[in-house]
């Protein structure tokens, strides 16, 4: 089988803290810069963004904290584990995303890690807003009588 009729493998590694600690405003789906060892090591499924950030530096786009485990096969020249990880957008998105940053209490926080139909890496990123705790009850609520009607729909 040739690699253009290779199957891309399907991996999805979710922010599920994200929806909970967050109120998610705007979406965006990031291309990411990696080596060779992460991905190999990403289409395996090690990996992990539950406690990843991004950040501009020199107006480009960074996610820090973003864990790819080494690939278990790989030499001396295995990647590191937590390095810096550039974002690929477009220039109109990086301005849009920079100037809505700079309000009070706004962060872009990873929410979706997955490998498109085309084998390439894609983080799912969303500018957020933290929750306070009277907002995290509620979200709480909201989702145990969500799940009540569901169970009454299903009887």
């Amino acid at each position: 089988m040739s690699k253009k009729n290779a199957p891309a493998s399907h991996v999805e590694i979710r922010n599920r803290k994200a929806g909970y600690e967050y109120e998610l405003l705007d979406r965006y789906t990031a291309g990411l810069v990696l080596m060779g060892t992460e991905i190999k090591s990403l289409r395996t499924g090690k990996a992990q963004i539950s406690e990843a950030y991004c950040v501009f530096h020199a107006n480009e786009l960074w996610v820090h904290e973003l864990l790819i485990e080494p690939y278990a096969y790989g030499t001396h020249i295995n990647h590191a584990a937590r390095r810096e990880r550039k974002l690929l957008l477009s220039r109109r998105e990086l301005d849009k995303i920079e100037v809505k940053l700079k309000d009070v209490g706004m962060t872009l926080i990873p929410t979706r890690l997955y490998i498109n139909e085309k084998g390439l890496a894609k983080l799912d990123i969303a500018l957020a807003k933290g929750k306070k705790l009277h907002d995290k009850r509620d979200s709480i609520k909201d989702r145990d009588v969500q799940r009540e009607l569901d169970r009454a729909k299903h009887r």
